[in-house]
């Protein structure tokens, strides 16, 4: 079953950047160890998949959020987190950091409360529209992403283009055009059944297409980035 067959967010025409998630996810599984941190779990959609390679979840995020929460702890990741140090074996935050006005303080709180040797798994978006406004503030470069992990004091740390040019562009028009979905319900539902053929292909096409792009970091959909405490 997909890690992510429950996400409420998966739709018709944005089905293939979970894909994209459940993969990387199932190629992490080896980072996934001990005790687990999730920085903005959000309603703590992975936690089962998480469980089942760790041994404990925590889930922690901002009370006053947009979204449904089921955080073990209630904290603004712009500041210190009430947590001890050297207590986690994995951090892991999936777009989340776009959302923080002080990313770096985050990043540092991740690498404080992580043991020594421990990993972070993260994942933010790059070419990717606005959204949860006005609480949208960055998007990260490679090098970017780099530095600022550096500066936490992460080594051996990988950064992952998420998809070539076409995925790209496939789900930005994707989400473009769904827009336009509104209206009556008979009006959407009419509208839905137009568009969910492009959609279906457009998605089926674009891995495909992504083989043509020999430079996926450059205008990718998103970065993943693993990255370790001495």
């Amino acid at each position: 079953m997909l890690i992510s067959k429950q996400h409420n967010n998966r739709q018709a025409h944005n089905w293939l950047v979970y894909d994209i998630s459940d993969r990387f996810l199932e190629g992490s599984i080896p980072l996934f160890k001990g005790v687990l941190y999730d920085l903005g779990c959000g309603d703590s959609s992975y936690k089962d998949f998480f469980l089942g390679h760790a041994e404990e979840y925590v889930g922690v995020d901002w009370a006053g959020s947009i979204h449904e929460t089921k955080a073990d702890i209630s904290a603004d990741l712009n500041r210190p987190l009430p947590i001890e140090s050297d207590i986690a074996d994995t951090v892991v935050s999936f777009s989340v950091m776009e959302h923080l006005c002080e990313p770096q303080v985050m990043l540092n709180e991740a690498f404080r409360i992580l043991k020594p040797s421990g990993k972070i798994v993260l994942q933010v978006p790059w070419q990717w529209w606005i959204h949860e406004a006005p609480y949208d503030f960055f998007r990260y470069t490679p090098f970017g992403l780099k530095y600022m992990f550096e500066k936490a004091g992460f080594e051996a740390i990988e950064v992952e283009a998420q998809s070539g040019f076409f995925t790209m562009l496939t789900l930005k028009l994707n989400y473009f055009t769904a827009r336009f979905v509104c209206g009556p319900r008979l009006l959407q539902l009419t509208i839905r059944v137009g568009l969910t053929p492009f959609w279906y292909v457009g998605q089926k096409l674009a891995p495909i297409l992504d083989k043509l792009d020999k430079n996926w970091a450059a205008e990718t959909n998103g970065y993943y980035v693993t990255a370790k405490k001495p």
